[in-house]
C-alpha cells in the first residue's frame, strides 16, 4: 500500500489497548475510521480525541459475541462510508483456568469474539474490499496462535484458528491483489489479562512482567508497516520470536516445559485415589443396605 491518506478503515476492538493505538496511528496517517467496540463510552472518548486529526471518525457499537449484531453493524458502516480499503480484526478476549471448568457458554463467548466474528466480518466486507485498488486485511492473531501453553486453551484454539483463516485468505486472494497480514505479538500491556474471564473469582489472572511486553503503540507501528509492505506474518517482542523458533527447531523443549511439574501429577493421582475410595465406600454402604433390606424381606 503506497499511502494511507484517504483510506477508509474498519477497525474492531477500537476503544482501548491495541485497537485504540491503531486508531490513533491510522488517524495520524490521514485515514477515515469506522470504529467498532462494545464499549460505547470508550468509542466516544476516542472519537473526540481524534477530531483534531481532521479525519472522519464514526463509531459503531457492536457486541461481537452476538453474531446477529455483526451483520447490522457491517451494513451500517458500509452504508455510511460507501466501502473500505482496510479491515483490521483486532477485538479479542481471554479465559484463564483449567479447561474442564469451562462451560459451553464460555467457549461460545470467546470463540465468537476471537474467531467467528473475524470470519464473518471478512466474509461480509470482502465484496467491497475487492472494489478498492489496494485492499488489505489484518488479523490480530498473537503468538498464542503459534505456540500453546497451559490454562488458556480456548484463547490458543481461537488464535490458532485465526492464523489458519488468515493464511487461507492470503492464499486465495493474494493473486487478486488483496494484502493479508497476521500480526502475532507476544504479551502486550493492555487490559487483556485483567479483563479475562477466570475460573476462580478469588484469584486474578497472572500477568507477564512488563519488561517482557510490547506496548500497544509498538504493535500499532509494526501493523502499519506490515500493511505498507504486505507482510504475511509479523512477530512482535523477543519472547514471541524465541517461542516461534523453539517451536520450529526444538518443540520437545516446549513440550518438556509444559509437562514439567513437581507435584501436579501427584496431586491429580491423590485426587483420583480419594475419589475411588469414596466411590468404594458408597458402594459398600449401598451393598450393606441391600443385604439388610433382603433379610428384612425374608
Amino acid at each position: 500500500m503506497k499511502t494511507f491518506r484517504g483510506k477508509a478503515v474498519f477497525l474492531t476492538g477500537a476503544a482501548s489497548g491495541i485497537g485504540k493505538a491503531l486508531a490513533q496511528a491510522l488517524a495520524a496517517e490521514g485515514c477515515d475510521l469506522a470504529l467498532v467496540d462494545v464499549n460505547e463510552d470508550g468509542l466516544r472518548a476516542l472519537a473526540n480525541e481524534l477530531q483534531a486529526q481532521n479525519v472522519r471518525v464514526d463509531c459503531f457499537r457492536c457486541d461481537l459475541s452476538k453474531p446477529d449484531e455483526i451483520e447490522g453493524c457491517v451494513a451500517s458502516a458500509v452504508k455510511a462510508f460507501g466501502g473500505f480499503d482496510i479491515l483490521i480484526n483486532n477485538a479479542g478476549v481471554a479465559y484463564y483456568g483449567p479447561t474442564e471448568h469451562m462451560t459451553r457458554q464460555q467457549w461460545d463467548w470467546l470463540m465468537n469474539i476471537n474467531l467467528i466474528s473475524p470470519i464473518e466480518i471478512t466474509r461480509l466486507l470482502l465484496p467491497v474490499l475487492l472494489t478498492r485498488p489496494e485492499p488489505h486485511i489484518v488479523n490480530m492473531c498473537s503468538v498464542s496462535g503459534l505456540v500453546a501453553g497451559g490454562r488458556f486453551a480456548a484463547y490458543h484454539t481461537s488464535k490458532f484458528g485465526l492464523i489458519g483463516f488468515t493464511e487461507a485468505i492470503r492464499a486465495e486472494y493474494g493473486r487478486k491483489g488483496v494484502g493479508v497480514s497476521a500480526i502475532c505479538p507476544g504479551p502486550v500491556t493492555t487490559g487483556l489479562y485483567k479483563s479475562a474471564a477466570n475460573s476462580r473469582s478469588d484469584k486474578s489472572v497472572p500477568e507477564p512482567p512488563r519488561w517482557l511486553c510490547a506496548t500497544p503503540e509498538q504493535v500499532a507501528k509494526r501493523t502499519l508497516k506490515a500493511i505498507r509492505s504486505n507482510k504475511r506474518q509479523v512477530l512482535i517482542t523477543p519472547l514471541a520470536h524465541l517461542l516461534f523458533q523453539l517451536k520450529r527447531f526444538a518443540p520437545w523443549l516446549i513440550d518438556f516445559a509444559n509437562q514439567f511439574s513437581r507435584n501436579g501429577r501427584r496431586k491429580r493421582l491423590a485426587q483420583v485415589a480419594a475419589q475411588q475410595a469414596l466411590a468404594a465406600q458408597a458402594q459398600a454402604a449401598q451393598s450393606q443396605e441391600n443385604t439388610t433390606s433382603e433379610r428384612r424381606a425374608a
